[in-house]
Order: C-alpha cells, then sequence, then structure tokens
C-alpha cells in the first residue's frame, strides 16, 4: 500500500500543474452536464409503498382520483380578541372567495367557526396537479399571505395562512435561512482558527478555494446519481453537505499539511516533502475517507427513501474530499511552496516542550490512568442514553417557532380548534374481492372510528362511485397531525380500533401525516437493526486491513461505540434532563451515527497510524503511544476544534432539530478527538502492546527500516522509507 501513495506523491509532487489543470477540467464538465433535481419535504415520498399509510394514499388515488389534498388553512380571528359576529363571518367569506389564487390551490372552502367563535377558519384544497412539493407552488404562499395582508386591511381582523404547503413553505425558508447562516458561521471559523494555527494568510483561506471546487464537483456527480437512481432529494442535505464538505476537507487538509510542515522541519526538500507527506499520510486519508463512505452508503440499505438518498449524497462528497486531500490538496502545495506559510517564519522551528508533549510522556507513564479514567468518563454519559425518548414531531423542529405557520396553527388551538384541522386524517375502507361496500356497514364503521379516544370529529363517510368497493372516513384528530401526541393516537388506538371495526372481508387503512410517521417511526426501528451492524463490519474490515491486525480494530470499534452512546447520553442530559424537553428528534440516533462514529474512527485511525509508525521506529509500546500523542494531538486538535466549531454553527440555525443536532454532533465529536482518540484508544494499545497488533504485528519495522529511534529535525539515513532527501532550497528559491 506504501508503494501506492509513494508513486502518488511523486507524481503529484513532480507534476502539480498537471494534476491543478486536470481538476479544474474535470469540475467544469462535471458542473457543465449536471442535471436539475426537485427536492421534497414530503415524508410519504421516502416511505416504500409496503406501509399502511402509502397503500391508503394509493387507493385513494384510485378510488377518489377527484379529491383534492390539504393545501392551505387561513386562520380568523378579531384584532380586540373578542367572539366573531355573522357580519365577520360574511366578511371573512367575501375575502377569501375574492382571493386571487395560484394555479397550485383548488377549492376554497366556507368559513368554519370554532365551537367558541374566538376563530374561524377557511381551508383550500391543493390543486388536482399540484405535488405540494415544488418551489414555484411554495412561491404563491408568498402571494396568498400578501393578498390576505391587503384583504384584511381596516376590517378589525387577524389572519394567518399554515396548512401543508404553507408548513412546507416555511420549512424550505427556514432551511435556506439555516444554509445561510450555518455557511457564513463556518467560513468564519475555517479562516480564523487556520490563521491563528498556521499564522498563514493562504493557509487559512486554502480550505475556502478548494472545497468550493470539490464542492462543485460532489453537487454534480450527486445530482447526476440521484436523477440515474431516481432518488429524492431532502433540502435538508444541503446544510449538511456545507458542514460536512467544510469539516471533513478541512480536517483532510490538516492531516496532510501537518505531515508536510513536518518534514519541512526536518529538513526534507520542498518536492519531496510533498511527496512524503502523501506517502505517510496517505494511508490514513484514504482509510479514514473510506471508513466515512462506508458508514454513509450503508445508508442505501434503510428502507426510507430519505436516508437511501442522503447516504449516497454524502459518501460522494466525502469520496471526492479525500481524493481532493490526496492530489488537488499537495498539488497546491507543491505550486505554493514558501508562499504557503507567508507571513509565519516560526513554521521552521520545530516545537520544544509542547503541551502535547507533556500528555503523551504522562500517558505512556500511566496507560492504566487514561484508559481508566477516559473510559468512565464515557460510561457515565452513556448511561443518559438509555433514556432517550425520540420525538417524531418533525413539522415543529424543521422551523422556528415564529414562523406565520406555526403562529397561525397556535391560534388557531387557543380558540377551540382541534390542531388536527388543518391536516385531516383520512382512513379508507377496502373490500379485496371487488364487491361493493354496504352503506351501512361503511356508517357503522364510521360511528366505531368516532369513538376512539383522540378523535376529534369524523365527517359522513364517502363511497368511491367509480370504485364502490372503496370508502374514505376523514377523521380530525384533536392534536396536530405530526405531533408526538397524534401519532400515539394512531399507532396505538385508531389503527387497532379501525383493524378491529372492519367489515368482514375488507381492510382498513390510516393515512395521513400521522400515518406516515408512525410508518416512518416502524421503519427507522427496522434500519436501526440492518444499518448499524452492517456498517460496523464493514468498518471493522478497513481497520483491519489498515493495521494488519485483528485485536486493535476490536477495541477502535469499541472505543467509537462508546462515543456513540455518550454522545447520545450527553444530548439527553442536556436537552431532556435539564431544559426539560419530553424528547429529541427522533432522527438524532442516526445523524450521531452519520457523524459522530464515522469522523471518529477518523481520528482513531490517525492515531492509530502515527503510533504504528512510532513503534515501527523501534519504540517501545508506552514510548510509541507517548509519541503519537505528541506528533498526531495537535493535528486531531486541531482539526477536532475545527470539525466541533462548524458543527455548532447549526445551532444558530434556529430551528429545534438542528439545534439538537448542532450540540450532539458538536459534541461527539469534541469526544472523538479529546477523548476516544487522546487518551483511550492510545492507552488501551500502551496496555496491550505487541499483541495489540496481532497477527500482522504491523508495529514491526519493514526490512531495510533502522530501526532507530528518532526525533523530528534529526537527520533520516538514504534507507529510511521516503524520497531521497536533498537539501533544504535557499530563501530566494521559487
Amino acid at each position: 500500500m506504501n508503494r501506492v501513495f509513494r508513486g502518488l506523491g511523486h507524481l503529484v509532487a513532480q507534476r502539480p500543474w498537471w494534476v491543478l489543470g486536470s481538476w479544474v477540467v474535470f469540475a467544469v464538465l462535471v458542473v457543465a452536464t449536471a442535471p436539475t433535481v426537485t427536492a421534497t419535504t414530503d415524508q410519504a415520498d421516502f416511505l416504500p409503498n409496503s406501509y399502511d399509510s402509502i397503500k391508503g394514499y394509493e387507493l385513494i388515488e384510485d378510488a377518489f382520483p377527484q379529491q383534492e389534498q390539504a393545501g392551505a388553512t387561513i386562520v380568523f380571528d378579531r384584532s380586540d380578541g373578542a367572539a366573531l359576529t355573522e357580519q365577520d363571518l360574511a366578511k371573512i367569506g367575501e375575502i377569501t372567495q375574492s382571493l386571487q389564487l395560484g394555479d397550485a390551490f383548488g377549492t376554497v372552502g366556507q368559513p368554519t367557526p370554532s365551537p367558541s367563535n374566538e376563530a374561524a377558519i377557511v381551508n383550500i384544497g391543493l390543486a388536482p396537479d399540484a405535488t405540494g412539493q415544488d418551489p414555484e407552488e411554495f412561491e404563491q404562499v408568498a402571494d396568498l399571505r400578501e393578498d390576505l395582508d391587503e384583504a384584511v386591511e381596516g376590517s378589525g381582523l387577524n389572519e394567518g395562512v399554515t396548512g401543508s404547503l404553507a408548513q412546507a413553505y416555511d420549512q424550505t425558508q427556514s432551511g435556506q435561512n439555516a444554509e445561510a447562516i450555518v455557511f457564513v458561521a463556518t467560513i468564519l471559523l475555517i479562516v480564523v482558527l487556520l490563521g491563528i494555527i498556521f499564522r498563514s494568510v493562504l493557509i487559512a483561506f486554502m480550505p475556502l478555494v478548494l472545497v468550493g471546487i470539490v464542492s462543485a464537483v460532489a453537487g454534480g456527480l450527486i445530482s447526476m446519481v440521484e436523477k440515474a437512481f431516481d432518488l429524492n432529494h431532502d433540502p435538508s442535505t444541503s446544510v449538511i453537505l456545507i458542514v460536512v464538505l467544510f469539516g471533513i476537507g478541512t480536517d483532510y487538509i490538516l492531516f496532510f499539511l501537518y505531515r508536510y510542515r513536518e518534514a519541512r522541519r526536518d529538513g526534507i526538500e520542498h518536492r519531496a516533502s510533498v511527496a512524503r507527506s502523501i506517502e505517510r499520510a496517505g494511508e490514513a486519508i484514504a482509510s479514514a475517507g473510506g471508513a466515512v463512505f462506508v458508514a454513509f452508503m450503508t445508508l442505501v440499505l434503510s428502507t426510507l427513501g430519505i436516508f437511501q438518498s442522503i447516504g449516497p449524497s454524502l459518501a460522494i462528497a466525502v469520496a471526492v474530499t479525500a481524493v481532493a486531500a490526496l492530489t488537488l490538496v499537495p498539488a497546491t502545495v507543491t505550486v505554493l511552496n514558501r508562499a504557503l506559510f507567508w507571513p509565519s517564519k516560526k513554521w521552521r522551528e520545530p516545537p520544544r516542550g509542547t503541551r502535547f508533549a507533556a500528555v503523551g510522556a504522562s500517558l505512556g507513564r500511566h496507560p492504566v490512568r487514561y484508559a481508566a479514567g477516559s473510559g468512565a468518563f464515557l460510561i457515565v454519559l452513556s448511561v443518559f442514553a438509555l433514556q432517550f425518548q425520540p420525538s417524531f414531531d418533525l413539522g415543529e423542529s424543521s422551523s422556528a417557532s415564529d414562523v406565520e405557520s406555526a403562529t397561525a396553527t397556535a391560534t388557531m388551538e387557543e380558540k377551540g380548534f382541534s390542531a388536527g384541522a388543518t391536516d385531516p386524517t383520512p382512513i379508507v375502507l377496502h373490500r379485496n374481492d371487488g364487491q361493493a361496500l354496504a352503506e351501512d356497514a361503511v356508517a357503522t364503521f364510521s360511528e366505531q372510528i368516532a369513538a376512539v379516544d383522540g378523535v376529534g370529529q369524523v365527517t359522513d363517510p364517502v363511497i368511491s362511485p367509480d370504485n364502490p368497493s372503496t370508502a374514505m372516513i376523514m377523521t380530525i384528530l384533536e392534536s396536530d397531525s405530526a405531533s408526538d401526541a397524534a401519532l400515539a393516537t394512531v399507532k396505538d388506538d385508531l389503527r387497532p380500533a379501525a383493524d378491529e371495526a372492519a367489515p368482514e372481508g375488507t381492510v382498513a387503512y390510516v393515512a395521513g401525516t400521522a400515518g406516515v410517521f408512525v410508518d416512518f417511526q416502524a421503519a427507522m426501528n427496522r434500519d436501526y437493526s440492518v444499518v448499524f451492524p452492517v456498517a460496523a463490519v464493514i468498518i471493522f474490515l478497513i481497520l483491519a486491513v489498515l493495521l494488519r491486525s485483528l485485536v486493535a480494530p476490536w477495541y477502535l470499534m469499541l472505543s467509537v461505540g462508546l462515543g456513540f452512546a455518550a454522545t447520545l447520553g450527553a444530548a439527553v442530559l442536556v436537552f431532556q434532563n435539564i431544559k426539560g424537553e419530553e424528547g429529541l428528534i427522533f432522527l438524532l440516533p442516526i445523524y450521531i451515527y452519520l457523524f459522530v462514529v464515522a469522523l471518529g474512527t477518523d481520528y482513531n485511525i490517525l492515531m492509530v497510524a502515527r503510533l504504528r509508525e512510532e513503534a515501527r521506529d523501534g519504540r517501545s509500546p508506552r514510548d510509541a503511544a507517548a509519541k503519537a500523542v505528541e506528533h498526531a494531538g495537535p493535528t486531531i486538535a486541531a482539526a477536532g476544534v475545527i470539525l466541533a466549531g462548524t458543527f455548532a454553527s447549526l445551532m444558530l440555525a434556529g430551528n429545534s432539530l438542528l439545534t439538537t443536532m448542532g450540540f450532539a454532533v458538536s459534541f461527539g465529536i469534541f469526544i472523538a478527538a479529546f477523548v476516544m482518540s487522546m487518551f483511550f484508544t492510545p492507552a488501551l494499545t500502551a496496555l496491550l502492546g505487541h499483541a495489540a497488533w496481532w497477527p500482522g504485528h504491523g508495529d514491526t519495522a519493514p526490512p531495510g527500516h533502522s530501526g532507530e529511534k528518532r526525533e523530528p529535525g534529526e537527520p533520516r539515513e538514504p534507507g529510511d522509507p521516503g524520497e531521497p532527501l536533498r537539501p533544504v532550497e535557499p530563501e530566494h528559491s521559487s
């Protein structure tokens, strides 16, 4: 494997302009030929048709083609807080019937007052050809709100627009705002931290340019894959991609730059340093990228379209980033030469008596203390993970709390309406033998549904005139259809009651938003039992091949597993136990898996690869661990701070989903960098000693290696692996 990276290093160092030109040409071709992919926020689009909610929707589409889906709900109340009068209701009807609606909207309903007459709602359906997911349809919500503001002026009425299309519009707007905030925060963080670490202007801005090129290439390839395999595109992927590309991209740049600076401090000539850095860091970068790639790609095993889409998207981004780290980054460094570190001059001076040297020396003397202390810390936090309560309220968590759809829904609930009034839950009754349903049997079924706890209202059942074997009963739940309470109603009460009440020879399917999310929960539970084990096995194999060992991968995986549990436990401790939230968004464990497990493996790989290298130089296991912490510690610390900071920027996005995810992932990366890879992994390796590398014993010096201990700055022998050494060029060299 070293020969491969040695050859790659020689090629890049000697032909940097070829490499840069190839990247530019490839980027232009990809961007020019990339197709446009439309995003969807409809969770039903992400479920396979084997689930009850999707079966119900398919029957509705077949038997009730004229049935309009819920589009928008306008909520009216008086400005003075009084009850609505007959004149107010007449005015509301006049306003809504005179609206100039876009082609995304269908029928405008009549005003329906609440039982207390404190508010009234008007439901507007979606047009038959509308999907409710098209960005052009979202813009019609903005036009509707603007027209309403003008129409109610001077009437003494307040109005707000909520409902499925309005909520989707607000989620999209929140996502765009989050993307802008995260982008700016990430850029500032990377520029400031790299500037502080390297005292270099070019290095501070290097990730912005290089990741910009990588982002264009990755985005184009992602669009091609989504188009080719008909994958749905979730809009939240864009925000996550920003963090992944800049976070991981900066990490891999640091992996290379620290090695390059170390080689230059050792007196190796510029191009030879580039080649040597690829040789020494290349295997760690490729293996780390491979582990992250596998972690993301295993999501194709999910039954959910959202993960089948986001998994390959992130995997493509990581693959492009890893290739860029091994080619584009070193080629750029080769071209920049001495200008890379400008204006700093201290980069030539090897650090003496650093904190990492002191920590490494202490760990080498007392590995038991470090292993026990870091392990106990992870275990204590992991205990809190057992209290994890999943929340499925995606609607509330995906938008800011002050958007119009949220405030309008709150007004509606406060003034007497069931929260589910904006999004009724349909139940489909169907005879499998194709015979017509009996009207009295359908009526009896409807009466039994109306008696179910959590059901606020049931409309008169309708039997399809074109397909009399199918009937639809529309229900309004007492809770918002996307809330945890509504999901509990559907799962624990409504579906069991519908199954029991269905006449002989019929089946009943509960669809609607709540039905979709209940099925979503079942699919997630299935995915956890499949995706995680498969990813663990493949990552284990990658580690075994990299380390030539069957022992080290076991405790590395143990370390990452504890990191996952500790991260989830910390999120539970902060948000459930301290903040008092009832639950955390159900997607959180999968996102922790995506980033903490995958990226935690990155840092472990970098530390263990360096530890093996130090052992090959003839050091004892404890000395090797001490030197690995001293030399790899600064890289991991810098990468961990930057990556944790980029994810922490998600907490500025303004909605609870990204706030929770930003905290959890940034804390998890902090644990991965400063607890797992800095203390736990090297301490265990020092304790196991030579046995950690069984059966390959990759810690032994390869043939031709001098096996002598050396320190940075000491001259290497000609037989030492790497390019032949040449004197450092004079200051005036280009």
